[in-house]
């Protein structure tokens, strides 16, 4: 084993951790709300949090990027160490070499759920949970999402259905690997992620259990206090998309 694919190796594993600890969802919000939406609802800075309180388009948005952020550093980490693969089967290099790219997407969960960049305080990693699985293996993933979709859909409770997302990937995965011969990286990272996903969402399934979790289409309730000027740009935005949506109904009535 050499030193360079070790330093390479540790490289791209931080790497997936500094590219998960982008706040996208803080980002946008303030771009389209002019708050941190960590001050309201979960407190988190995900795609539901920023859909209950910036709308539609910022939460499609963060979504698309914290996805970004799984499958970003799954090609990072294959970019850094192409040309590599040259180990014995089952030694400590091949191991290495075959995990990076998962081992990467994890970081990136990681990144996103204690980021650097907020104090160690994100979000849920489901979206970038995804993403790295998409790039591992684009049917899992697709069919992993099909749960969370139908679960969400039926339930309207969006934590149950990324719960149960998480959940079937682990499930589909379990016997594509063992018998399908599919790589067993992908086994570690859904074994991971979904313990991962499942753990992050712990305060969920509490309030599940007593009847209190809010439901998709709920508004974001105020939990941390706003400053004046946060008050003021929040007055100011509500104005503006109040006077869009007047705009389009005037335009709808004269069409």
């Amino acid at each position: 084993m050499t030193l360079a694919i070790v330093i390479k190796f540790v490289a791209a594993i931080g790497l997936g951790y500094l590219i998960g600890s982008i706040p996208f969802g803080v980002l946008i919000g303030r771009r389209f709300a002019k708050v941190d939406i960590r001050q309201f609802g979960s407190g988190k800075m995900g795609t539901t949090n920023v859909l209950r309180v910036a709308g539609k388009k910022a939460a499609a948005l963060v979504f698309i990027m914290d996805m970004l952020k799984g499958a970003i550093a799954v090609l990072a980490a294959w970019f850094i160490l192409r040309g590599e693969y040259r180990a014995d089967i089952g030694s400590a290099m091949y191991l290495m070499l075959r995990s990076a790219p998962a081992l990467a997407a994890l970081a990136a969960i990681a990144g996103h759920v204690w980021p650097v960049f907020l104090k160690f305080k994100g979000g849920r990693g489901v979206a970038t949970f995804y993403g790295g699985m998409f790039a591992l293996n684009p049917i899992v993933a697709f069919f992993s999402g099909q749960v969370f979709i139908l679960g969400t859909s039926a339930t309207r409770y969006v934590s149950l259905g990324s719960i149960a997302g998480a959940v079937a990937a682990y499930a589909i995965l379990v016997p594509l690997v063992l018998v399908g011969g599919l790589p067993w990286e992908n086994l570690l990272y859904g074994t991971v992620g979904s313990i991962a996903i499942i753990a992050t969402h712990r305060d969920n399934i509490q309030r599940l259990m007593a009847g209190k979790e809010r439901k998709l289409g709920e508004s974001a309730e105020l939990t941390l206090p706003r400053t004046e000027a946060e008050e003021h740009e929040m007055r100011k935005a509500a104005v503006t998309r109040e006077l869009a949506s007047l705009r389009g109904s005037k335009q709808n009535l004269h069409g």
